[in-house]
């Protein structure tokens, strides 16, 4: 049944109700100056009318009455006739009822299934439902754990109860029903040999849910809600406090606001007979105060409710939820607590996932990302770790990122420091020989001042690719590419005066030019000036923007790069620029020499040497673009020693050759060749 209202007029102060449906009619009901209605579930099996779709359906038809229902009716009916028999709660005005029905299903089925096994958490529905531990259930439930209210006395209801009696009111058919189911008679006379009612029996000697009022839980909580109701009407037509002079009169209203009754309601406080007190917070709740109860079996086999624990809303933090020390009885009877989970707990590292149409407590484990953790159990999401963090094994916490960069430590580190060790040492070795032999015509011939100026350059090349490796810092990163342009430039500026001394010798016309265009202080002054144009490079690099050591976190999320960043490429590809032109510059005068005599000639093994030099830098520039992290610097360093190896080993290893092992060829007349070669070009 539903009321609809339109309000009329032109200030919509005139309102017209139109009832939608048929009417309801209360089971029980009494006549008062303020009615008090009560939806209870009296009868369980409800039978639906079949829907045609053409005709208006047919009203639900209930039957078979419960005994618990009807006693938290009676508890109700109860509360109202002592409100109206006080004479300090809402004198001089009566309180009647409605009590209308609300069919509901069942709670067990029969197929007031194979389910053995399990463990049952009930509500305050049916954890005290005395009629499921009696009508074989008992096997199934035994065990279950659910939280109620607490148990608490009524006065005077029992006896009030026993006092329920169709002679009342005889033409009341709920309680006509409630007569016959409790003692099995019919006040009609029946074809099948049932006894018949006479309304003399006596209550008195029935044990069920209705006159039981051992375990007073839901009826306690009607009890209450009608008289905080009472006493919200109390105050609300200002009938002063209880307790106060008797036949004190109330301030009566004809039509009583709900939305005002709601408001009085949620400041009631008053304490009940019982030393209950009631009373609402400022979200209109009460205090929460519950029992647990355990299913156990007593000595005799049968089920009884046992208060394991309690709980207190009011009571401190810690302290409001107590187990009593009683021992608990879990699913079918079992001492030993079950596991009652749907999933197993995620250990740290995982995170849950929630199963697609399954409950929430049903999830899947799946492991955290790379570079997330969950550093507890059951987490529900993983947390990513900071930049310079990264998960460990499991995923449980985050550790510092391991850095990475080209040490001693390391094989490839060792290996490179090596054979710049062995580069240098050879280099150094060699000068020896040359400062040796230097008298002798071969090493006149080769312009032994450029010969050892260029020693000391592939000395000091073969030293600094040591700069590369190890952690870099602020000095290492700005010494490794200056020195490396440095000195690279100084040994091609050796190669490139050595090679213009030979063609400028050989294609003289007159010893007179020859001297003038060889001259030493020539020689010095064009490797000085194109040396210190490569300082003046390096001076600026360092001074607009240097190169410094970088953390790099983007090309591997897993670990740090530690790497010098270059400050300025234009800086760096100008130092490298400079000493593919100076060489390219040698190449080119050595290809005009390739002509000249083959005694001492050095121009075929510079032009060897310019070829390995420029193929190396060549492919070190996409080699260096793409190799990542610490194998950049590897193959900086490999280009470095590489072009110095290919420079010692064509210019000085034939030299070498012939000085330790073919002294013979080391001689004037095969330095004269043809009188073309001069002795000595310095």
């Amino acid at each position: 049944m539903r009321t609809i209202c339109r309000t009329f007029g032109a200030e919509e102060d005139m309102v017209l109700c139109e009832m939608l449906g048929r009417p309801e009619f209360p089971l029980l009901s009494k006549e008062g100056d303020i009615t008090i209605g009560g939806v209870f579930y009296i009868q369980k099996e409800m039978m639906k009318p079949s829907l045609s779709f053409t005709d208006a359906p047919e009203p639900l038809i209930c039957s078979r009455m419960k005994m618990r229902q009807f006693h938290f009716v009676q508890t109700m009916i109860f509360a109202i006739q002592e409100i109206n028999n006080s004479s300090s709660l809402l004198p001089n005005i009566s309180i009647g009822y409605k009590v209308f029905d609300n069919c509901a299903s069942t709670l067990y089925s029969s197929s007031v299934q194979n389910l053995t096994g399990l463990q049952w958490v009930g509500s305050e529905s049916w954890i005290t439902e005395s009629p499921l531990a009696t009508k074989g259930y008992s096997g199934i439930l035994t065990g279950s754990l659910g939280f109620t209210l607490r148990k608490a006395k009524i006065p005077g209801l029992r006896e009030f109860l026993l006092q329920v009696n169709p002679s009342q009111d005889p033409h009341n058919n709920l309680v006509r029903e409630f007569w016959e189911a409790t003692f099995g008679c019919s006040f009609q006379p029946s074809l099948h040999g049932q006894a018949q009612c006479s309304g003399s029996e006596r209550l008195e000697d029935i044990n069920n849910p209705f006159t039981d009022v051992s375990e007073l839980r839901i009826s306690n909580n009607v009890y209450k809600a009608v008289y905080a109701v009472a006493h919200a009407l109390h105050n609300m037509l200002k009938c002063g406090q209880s307790g106060e002079a008797v036949n004190q009169s109330c301030i009566w209203k004809d039509f009583l606001e709900p939305k005002e009754v709601v408001k009085h309601l949620q400041d009631v406080n008053f304490t009940l007979q019982s030393g209950e007190t009631v009373g609402f917070d400022e979200n209109g709740d009460p205090a929460a105060t519950y029992e647990l109860l355990n299913w156990q079996r007593n000595q005799a086999g049968d089920t009884v409710f046992v208060a394991v624990g309690s709980y207190d809303a009011s009571l401190p933090n810690g302290k409001q939820f107590i187990m009593n020390g009683i021992n608990t009885t879990w699913a079918a009877g079992s001492p030993k607590r079950p596991q009652s989970v749907c999933s197993e707990s995620c250990l740290p590292g995982f995170r849950q996932a929630v199963i697609k149409g399954k409950p929430i407590c049903c999830f899947s484990c799946i492991a955290c990302a790379d570079g997330e953790i969950s550093n507890s159990s059951n987490s529900a999401e993983c947390s990513r770790c900071p930049l310079e963090y990264w998960s460990n094994e499991d995923h449980s916490q985050c550790v510092p990122k391991v850095i990475e960069f080209l040490s001693y430590g390391e094989t490839m580190g060792a290996l490179l420091a090596a054979f710049s060790l062995v580069g240098a040492s050879l280099t150094l070795g060699i000068s020896c020989v040359f400062f040796r032999f230097r008298h002798t015509p071969l090493i006149k011939a080769s312009n032994s001042e450029l010969s050892f100026l260029l020693l000391f350059s592939l000395t000091l090349c073969f030293l600094c690719s040591l700069t590369f490796i190890g952690r870099p810092s602020e000095w290492s990163c700005m010494l490794r590419h200056t020195a490396f342009g440095i000195t690279f430039v100084l040994c091609m500026s050796c190669i490139l005066a050595k090679t213009m001394a030979v063609v400028n010798a050989f294609n003289a016309n007159r010893p007179s030019n020859t001297v003038l265009q060889c001259s030493a202080p020539l020689q010095r002054t064009s490797v000085l000036s194109c040396t210190l144009l490569q300082v003046l490079v390096c001076v600026l690099w360092l001074t607009l923007a240097p190169p410094f050591p970088y953390k790099n976190t983007a090309h591997a999320t897993e670990r740090i790069i530690l790497e010098c960043d270059l400050g300025s490429p234009i800086g760096f590809w100008a130092v490298l620029g400079y000493i593919g032109l100076l060489a390219v510059l040698c190449f080119v005068f050595t290809f005009l020499a390739r002509k000249l005599p083959d005694n001492f000639n050095e121009a075929k093994f510079i032009t060897f040497s310019m070829l390995i030099f420029c193929a190396v830098w060549i492919t070190f520039i996409p080699a260096y673009v793409s190799s990542p992290g610490k194998f950049t610097v590897a193959v900086e360093i490999f280009a470095i020693l590489a072009s110095s190896y290919g420079l010692l080993l064509c210019i000085f290893a034939p030299k070498c050759f012939i000085i330790v092992l073919k002294p013979e060829l080391n001689t004037k007349k095969t330095s004269d060749g043809e009188n073309r070669i001069p002795l000595n070009m310095n």
